[in-house]
């Protein structure tokens, strides 16, 4: 295997960032520094970066979790805030977390030891479509939807990608919608709807391309199902 798709499947970015890892001389074989990014691994390599062991797992797993609102995206939190990795159950406190859902949003959130298909999923350039629902305060205009629909630039130069937008239902002052995105930059729909006058009052992550979060409950899990791993294999 080569180096760089070793250090990706180690979970330790892209292939691209793991050859810059190659090419500043972070990487050790057997304790020989490499810089060559054509080098093989084989089985039994010791494989370093800044002197700490890596390693590929020998198998993979890949969960889904419905995360509530109330829970940050992340291993740990310096402020003792809530993790998605406590309601991880015991066994599975090993997975990362495949991009991120912010505090205040819900929904499908997936996690794997597999970092070669972490990263295909978080690639902007792979452009995988990722569905919300999304509740707003006020009723949004159909010019509004076509605006968004075309891309949005936002007073600070940040440029989201073109989406699409249904709007599925107008009661009360408020709107429910169905987003799909194909970036997810930080808090990009709230950002969107902002710029609009529009305060997101509720946000859901429904599905990540095929992947779909159907019935699952706030806060449990699930492992995907065998054809669920073939899709993410397929990206």
């Amino acid at each position: 295997m080569r180096i760089n798709k070793y250090l990706a499947s180690a979970g330790l970015g892209s292939r691209r960032k793991c050859e810059e890892f190659v090419l500043q001389k972070r990487v050790k074989v057997n304790g020989k520094v490499i810089d060559n990014l054509a080098f093989d691994i084989a089985e039994n390599d010791k494989v370093m970066i800044d002197d700490k062991l890596v390693s590929v797992p020998r198998s993979f797993t890949y969960l889904m979790m419905h995360k509530p609102k109330g829970y940050l995206t992340t291993v740990s939190d310096d402020r003792e805030r809530k993790t998605v990795m406590e309601l991880l159950p015991e066994e599975f406190k090993h997975l990362m977390p495949v991009g991120r859902l912010d505090y205040n949003s819900e929904g499908l959130l997936l996690f794997t030891n597999d970092g070669e298909t972490a990263q295909k999923l978080m690639r902007p350039k792979n452009e995988i479509v990722k569905t919300y629902l999304v509740k707003v305060e006020g009723e949004v205009s159909s010019f509004d939807v076509s605006e968004i629909e075309k891309g949005v630039t936002l007073i600070d130069g940040t440029k989201f990608k073109k989406c699409k937008v249904n709007i599925k239902e107008i009661k009360e002052r408020k709107t429910k919608l169905e987003i799909q995105i194909t970036e997810g930059k930080n808090r990009e729909i709230r950002k969107i709807f902002d710029k609009f006058g529009y305060n997101v009052i509720f946000l859901k992550r429904i599905s990540i391309g095929e992947i779909k979060l159907g019935g699952l409950t706030r806060g449990t899990c699930r492992l995907l199902r065998p054809a669920e791993i073939r899709y993410l294999k397929s990206l």
